[in-house]
């Protein structure tokens, strides 16, 4: 194996290497063998190319040919002109699946499933990367830039894994880097001949490549454990991870209050919808699907907590939900849930209450909240689980008439601090005047805060702490969801109801295929109030946010009451379709079914035509041609300065002897004899370059005659041929050395003969090869830079001198004249 194809192979296992890293962001590993084998292609039509044409750009050429070829057959063959080759159609279907996959990439959570759109996005993705690296490294001979594209492959699988990657995946792209390097490193060794090791003993590895590795070891382990030392921003929605100590029965940990509430805030206000959960549940209206994270039930005053409480091992089945009665009615509902890899939460977000859950980890259950939460490091990133739940449904007569709550539940979730602004209970009283019960009164609290009180929601609000949090925000009437779920919490133990706060997500956004989507603009908090008989029961205070339940809705009010406010609207369809919001919403709309195009817009996806726009087509278009074309440009100069050298069309068959010429006096190269020499020498460098074109170097150093003579030799010609070759040669001579030079017949012929001569004696990779990549097109790249130094020599003189002078002057204004 040589050393060049050898480079090739490194190239090619770095740049796999480094696409491990975008394993774990899709379900299927297949994708990864077919980059592996378009890859192993493209690297061999380069090695191949390299062996022909040694002209870099040709080999780059060519393997981005053969790239667009073979992306072609797998992703667009129907579009195909005879099932291979890239048209206009497979431009447009490019771009569609382009753009598919995009959408997909932002609608799908981590590992999305291998669509159309990101298979072209993975595999196109490293077969682009794996072609930059074989051109730094092995075309150009540059293999320490090659850790660049490689860099950014492994990046951008580190970004969608917010953090995810593994780090074994950083091991494997660092790994197939430094084996790049050592590759490099020997094939410039082989160039400079043998090594010679001194007294080493056979077999053994000398000492700069010992130390090579050693130093290669040392910075891949550094570069692992530096990162794993430092410290780190803590990832995670609504809380800190690793916010609690170790994992026993008796573990316990703690949900400040502060920390939700800034984070939620947080995920609000972001830019953007980032998914971070997807389920699929068995009931046919998922608008109650609230999925609950965690409950705060300690209340300080200042901020709302969850209480230090024992932990077990997760049962089978989980014991009965506390104060509910048989005679409630209940639906059992089944979800199947999956974490996003960028969600990383202590805490598992379970429809509440949970009969079972099937997820694997190390989970732990707190049996007071129903919770359950991670030991020993265990998150939510990339979790996939079931949940078997009940959907409770009291109705308002059931709630009416419940009984009063146990003792251990009243002295326990009632009790508020003696920090406590008087006016918050105060507040409550006033609201909740002319109540018959517990019932009326939570109900009239939500509906003061949600539809009648005059509060505003808004998440740009200070989140505020201390005592008096609950009386500003009574005072200010603005807030966002912490605000309200809090403020109905704290009032609703004033009047005697255990109360506690929950935070967890919205039910999300319908999708086309049925699922449901749940972004970090779901996450909310709302009060759960308990009543004897129904258990923990959710109420809705946030206005615009969430769905109201079915048994907080307000009676029609009686015929001799005027002032009663009128029915609660369903705040799910009932306001009209605002502005959209960022993220494609209203505000008012964001409750489930509010927004009824969602899932059409995420189905549909992409602009109205559904492609690509006419101006950007016939760009990509105009990229294909140019592409395709790239490599038949040396073949098409070469043409060109031949016929213009012998004589193209329209014009007579040989220059050199054109009809009624008269014989031209003078010296050689000046008056009427200058076009006979210059005819002469352009047969005379085709003849030469048509010879370098099959591999004979011209010799500048050689008469034209020793020079014609070479040619015969090393292109063994035959007797036709070389008679060619000498009368081109003596034509030459008398063109440069007679006094009176005169006109040659048949020069174009006898140049005609020497490159049939040479393509007979030529194998058929020489031949292939100065065809369509002739060795003479390298004068393009020495023509440019003669006319660059020409130019900037004619600026350096005559009238341009000053001008020249001055503008040398104020590019180096400290460089002093010798």
């Amino acid at each position: 194996m040589s050393a060049r194809v050898r480079l090739a192979v490194c190239a090619a296992v770095a740049t796999l290497a480094a696409s491990c890293a975008l394993l774990p962001l899709v379900e299927s590993t297949a994708w990864m063998l077919q980059a592996a084998l378009l890859l192993a292609v493209v690297t061999a039509v380069g090695s191949l190319t390299r062996r022909v044409a040694p002209a870099g750009a040709v080999a780059v050429a060519a393997q981005a040919l053969t790239a667009l070829v073979l992306l072609t057959v797998v992703f667009a063959r129907d579009r195909a002109l005879g099932g291979f080759l890239p048209g206009p159609e497979v431009i447009r279907e490019f771009g569609q699946l382009l753009q598919d996959g995009v959408d997909d990439v932002g609608r799908y959570a981590i590992p999305a499933p291998a669509t159309a759109g990101i298979r072209l996005l993975l595999v196109g993705g490293v077969l682009v990367v794996g072609l930059a690296v074989d051109a730094l490294a092995v075309t150009y001979r540059s293999a320490a830039p090659a850790g660049l594209p490689l860099l950014a492959l492994y990046s951008v699988a580190a970004g969608l894994s917010q953090g995810g990657a593994d780090w074994l995946w950083f091991l494997a792209a660092a790994g197939g880097y430094l084996l790049l390097l050592l590759a490099e490193g020997r094939d410039r060794l082989d160039r400079w001949g043998r090594v010679f090791g001194g007294g080493a003993a056979p077999g053994r590895v000398s000492a700069p490549v010992r130390t090579g590795r050693r130093i290669g070891a040392l910075v891949l382990g550094i570069a692992l454990a530096v990162p794993a030392a430092l410290p780190s921003m803590e990832s995670g929605l609504l809380a800190p991870r690793g916010g609690a100590g170790g994992g026993g029965d008796g573990d316990s940990r703690v949900f400040s209050g502060v920390r939700p509430l800034v984070a939620l805030q947080n995920s609000l206000n972001q830019p953007e919808n980032r998914e971070v959960l997807r389920y699929r549940t068995s009931t046919d209206s998922a608008r109650d699907m609230y999925l609950r994270v965690v409950a705060l039930d300690r209340f300080d005053g200042a901020s709302w907590q969850s209480s230090k409480r024992p932990v077990t091992a997760v049962p089978e089945v989980l014991p009965a939900p506390a104060g509910l009665d048989p005679g409630v009615r209940t639906d059992v509902v089944n979800t199947s849930v999956s974490a996003a890899g960028t969600y990383a939460q202590d805490y598992l977000p379970l429809p509440y209450p949970a009969e079972r859950v099937r997820v694997d980890g190390r989970w732990r259950y707190e049996p007071e909240g129903r919770t359950l939460v991670g030991d020993r490091g265990q998150d939510t990133r990339g979790a996939r689980y079931q949940v078997s739940s009940l959907l409770v449904e009291p109705t308002a007569a059931q709630l009416a008439a419940a009984p009063a709550p146990r003792e251990r539940v009243l002295r326990e979730y009632t009790e508020v601090p003696e920090s406590l602004p008087k006016s918050v209970s105060a507040t409550a009283r006033s609201v909740t005047a002319g109540s018959a019960n517990t019932y009326e009164q939570a109900v009239k609290l939500q509906d003061w805060f949600s539809v009648n009180g005059g509060f505003r929601y808004d998440t740009e609000v200070a989140s505020g702490s201390g005592s008096d949090a609950v009386a500003k925000f009574l005072r200010d009437k603005e807030g966002f969801c912490v605000h309200f779920s809090f403020a109905m919490a704290a009032m609703a133990r004033t009047l005697g109801i255990p109360a506690r706060v929950a935070v967890g997500f919205t039910p999300g956004t319908p999708l086309a295929d049925g699922s449901m989507s749940v972004g970090t603009k779901d996450a909310h908090a709302w009060p759960e109030l308990y009543f004897e008989g129904a258990g923990w029961t959710r109420f809705e205070p946030t206005p615009s946010r969430g769905t109201t339940p079915d048994y907080t809705a307000a009676q029609e009010p009686a015929a001799d009451d005027p002032g009663a406010p009128s029915p609660l609207p369903d705040r799910q369809a009932a306001p009209p379709r605002a502005p959209a919001a960022p993220d494609g919403c209203a505000p008012e709309s964001r409750k489930l079914d509010g927004c009824p195009a969602t899932a059409q817009e995420i189905g549909g996806g992409g602009t109205a035509g559904g492609g690509l726009s006419p101006g950007t087509a016939a760009g990509v278009a105009a990229a294909a041609v140019a592409v395709l074309g790239l490599p038949l440009l040396p073949l098409l100069w070469r043409r060109r300065v031949r016929a213009k050298r012998l004589g193209g069309p329209g014009r007579h068959a040989d220059p050199a002897r054109p009809p009624d010429s008269p014989t031209p006096p003078g010296p050689a190269g000046a008056g009427p004899a200058a076009p006979v020499v210059e005819r002469t020498l352009a047969a005379w460098r085709e003849l030469t370059d048509s010879a370098w074109d099959y591999g004979i170097l011209p010799d500048a150093s050689r008469t034209p005659r020793s020079a014609a003579a070479r040619i015969v030799a090393l292109g063994r010609l035959d007797a036709a041929a070389a008679e060619a070759a000498g009368r081109v040669a003596a034509a030459v001579e008398q063109a440069l050395y007679a006094p009176a030079p005169r006109p040659v017949a048949g020069l174009a012929e006898d140049v005609g003969r020497v490159r049939s001569g040479l393509r007979a004696t030529a194998g058929r990779g020489a031949r292939v090869r100065a065809q369509l990549a002739p060795r003479s097109a390298v004068r393009v790249p020495r023509g440019c830079s003669r006319r660059w130094s020409a130019a900037v020599a004619r600026l350096r003189s005559g009238r341009s001198a000053a001008a020249w002078r001055r503008a040398r002057g104020a590019l180096r204004p400290s460089r002093q004249r010798a």
